[in-house]
């Protein structure tokens, strides 16, 4: 073996059985001991290494478990029949860290205040969910566990005129997963009217599963139903609550429109997305549409990324009944992709009445964020608002100034606006407009973000 097979060179950090075991299986997966070979007894290699009996016998014995070599009585050890594998590759040179974000002021959409966030309360109740509840770490229900989803049914009845039962209830890991989990229920949906302009997402879904998105135009009150109806497609997305991005409340009218319209057509459904629902500024949170619907025609969604954060990865699917069955039988062995101990954290928020504080707290704070933020922006001449009396974003408008040089001359003060353009998939856009979130932001930075832009629009 010395002479057709290099001993290796030790060193210090890792146990010598385990240098030993990676050299040899690395001369073995690159041909350099072919297949056949009878490797040295392990008398014959502690001699040969200066290691001792006990680290040969671990490194054989991980080799031959590992399939590498094969054990022969009387024989000794012989090199398996592998085909070589080609060496890997260069590491790459190192790259250095990221750097951090360019922007001084970052008014995202998604961003939400995590000063905000129940640190203390969280904390009680996932310790108490570890310790008080040792079989969370069996495999639970496949829709999320019974107790969270009857909390939710509880709490969307009471907040949201949502009409189900805990049954019809699927929780996972974010409405982007289970928008996509539900048009894997819905294969046979090639084609899936979407708002425009409206939630990227929703559009990215769609091309991945290899459906054609019809954008479909909205106007002050929300999807256009004339528009749909000639569109031919079953499937639509609807954001009603607050509309993404331009921030417009669907009104009952147009929510029976559309109803009529999925009523009217054999198997056409609406998706309901509620994504922020929970802040309103100047009215009591609008009933879901899903509570108006009777045939069983509409699928509603509903997310705490807004509400709590977005690392507390929760978010819910409430099928109609002609769903729910074909979800059981299409996803029988599925595993919610929430942890249950993360499941019962919740269930416990909810239950105790800390959600609701929560939710009063945080509307309060984002009230005043939004009436100091939009406060100083209307100080800009010409500037008009429109959205802000809910969510999380509103839009902005300034006539004199196209809406590339609105982004770039916010950009030149290290400000981030999203033009209003990204969000077009067909639709002109409305001239001169962007979207501002300002959750993420403190007041601090929300009232310097508004003076840079009045600096750079002025």
């Amino acid at each position: 073996m010395s002479a057709s097979f290099p001993l290796p060179v030790f060193h210090g950090g890792e146990p010598l059985y385990g240098q030993l075991y990676r050299h040899i299986a690395a001369a073995v997966r690159s041909g350099e001991v072919p297949p056949g070979t009878k490797l040295p007894s392990k008398r014959r290699l502690c001699a040969l290494a200066g290691v001792s009996m006990s680290t040969v016998e671990t490194a054989y014995s991980l080799l031959a478990a590992e399939g590498y070599v094969t054990a022969r009585p009387r024989s000794g050890y012989v090199v398996a029949d592998l085909l070589p594998l080609a060496p890997p590759p260069a590491p790459d040179v190192a790259q250095p860290p990221p750097e951090p974000s360019k922007w001084k002021y970052d008014c995202s959409t998604s961003a939400v205040d995590v000063s905000a966030f129940p640190f203390s309360s969280w904390a009680r109740i996932t310790k108490e969910a570890v310790y008080e509840n040792p079989g969370l770490l069996q495999r639970g229900h496949p829709q999320g566990d019974l107790p969270l989803r009857a909390a939710l049914a509880d709490l969307l009845a009471q907040y949201r005129g949502v009409r189900c039962t805990p049954d019809q209830i699927v929780v996972g890991a974010g409405a982007d997963y289970l928008l996509s989990l539900l048009l894997q229920l819905l294969p046979e949906y090639r084609e899936i009217a979407l708002e425009d302009p409206g939630y990227p997402a929703a559009y990215a879904a769609a091309l991945h599963h290899g459906r054609t998105p019809l954008p479909i135009p909205v106007d002050g009150e929300g999807m256009d139903p004339e528009a749909l109806a000639a569109s031919g497609a079953r499937l639509a997305y609807v954001t009603p609550s607050h509309q993404f991005p331009m921030g417009d409340t669907m009104p009952a009218g147009r929510r029976s429109r559309l109803l009529h319209w999925a009523g009217a057509g054999e198997g056409r459904f609406l998706i309901e997305d509620d994504y922020d629902s929970e802040f309103r500024y100047t009215s009591r949170p609008i009933p879901a549409m899903q509570g108006l619907d009777r045939g069983g025609r509409v699928v509603y969604m509903g997310t705490f990324s807004r509400s709590i954060a977005p690392a507390i990865r929760v978010a819910y699917m409430i099928l109609p009944p002609a769903l729910l069955e074909r979800y059981r039988q299409t996803f029988p062995h599925t595993a919610c992709t929430v942890s249950r101990f993360e499941q019962e954290s919740l269930r416990r928020f909810l239950v105790r009445g800390l959600y609701g504080r929560h939710l009063r707290r945080t509307g309060n704070l984002y009230r005043k964020k939004n009436a100091l933020f939009t406060g100083k922006l209307l100080a800009i001449p010409g500037v008009t608002l429109t959205g802000q009396d809910a969510g999380l974003h509103f839009l902005l408008t300034l006539s004199r100034l196209t809406e590339g040089e609105l982004v770039e001359r916010a950009a030149a003060v290290s400000v981030r606006v999203a033009p209003l353009s990204q969000y077009c998939h067909g639709a002109a856009p409305r001239a001169s407009t962007v979207v501002l979130g300002y959750a993420g932001l403190s007041e601090e930075e929300l009232a310097r973000a508004a003076e840079l832009l009045a600096e750079a629009w002025g």
